[in-house]
């Protein structure tokens, strides 16, 4: 069991955010949403972890190292522990309650609400189109669900999203919903819910959706959300693997 935390926190975490910090020393320059704008870079490390769950389908090897993974882990586990059904939000809403306790982040609440809900429909849109098309069967045997994570999807989105607002603000805050997220993912496969490919699809498809929704942010707000007002409302929905939802979010200011 050893083995596999230290595969999630001492070669998964680091990577993403070296890889992360080396982004954004390309572009320390200027501390605005053009930083935002596309270059081939930020498309690493999404696609990197999606290559391998997609090959991960159809290679024997790869699915050698999920079934031993999976092996590995029933024989240490004692009880399940359902906290990635709660830690999958904890990311993306931290960077609401940082807001609250006068830490700002890059955006004010109406911008990064419409940036979050275009995250998560990208993300959901994807993720419950890959399950529907793949139909892999979970570890524990209970659907044919597994690909990819949702849980993992969601909280990768959430702490890409958290990097994003408060990367030039404290590196660590980004780092901190990274490892988070990391963590949704290890429970994942401890709890017998999803494979190693699985996990990794989902935290790539959860990466690059909200990469996404930061690069069109410009268009969609111009386009849709121009307005005199100070009034409006976000809706945002979310999808844990089991229930599909949609939150709102209404801003006064």
């Amino acid at each position: 069991m050893r083995k596999i935390v230290a595969i999630f926190y001492f070669l998964i975490l680091p990577t993403i955010v070296l890889a992360q910090v080396n982004i954004i020393n390309d572009s320390i320059k200027k501390r605005t949403t053009e930083n935002l704008k596309f270059t081939p870079k930020q498309l690493i490390i999404p696609a990197v972890l999606m290559t391998y769950g997609i090959v991960a389908i159809e290679s024997d090897y790869l699915k050698l190292i999920n079934t031993s993974v999976r092996d590995e882990l029933k024989e240490n586990i004692d009880e399940k522990i359902t906290i990635d059904d709660f830690s999958q939000y904890f990311p993306a809403a931290s960077v609401y309650v940082l807001n609250n306790v006068g830490i700002d982040g890059k955006h004010n609440l109406k911008d990064r609400s419409i940036i979050l809900a275009t995250s998560y429909l990208l993300m959901s849109g994807s993720v419950m189109s890959l399950k529907g098309l793949t139909k892999v069967e979970r570890p524990d045997g209970s659907a044919n669900n597994s690909f990819p994570s949702g849980h993992t999807a969601t909280a990768f989105s959430g702490a890409e999203f958290l990097w994003q607002e408060y990367k030039d603000v404290n590196i660590w805050y980004g780092i901190s919903g990274y490892a988070v997220a990391a963590g949704t993912g290890f429970f994942r496969i401890y709890n017998g819910r999803h494979w190693l490919s699985d996990v990794a699809m989902g935290a790539g498809i959860g990466i690059l959706s909200t990469k996404i929704a930061y690069w069109i942010f410009p268009y969609i707000k111009n386009h849709f959300f121009k307005s005199k007002k100070n009034v409006g409302a976000i809706m945002a929905p979310f999808y844990n693997g089991k229930q599909l939802g949609v939150g709102m979010i209404i801003n006064f200011k």
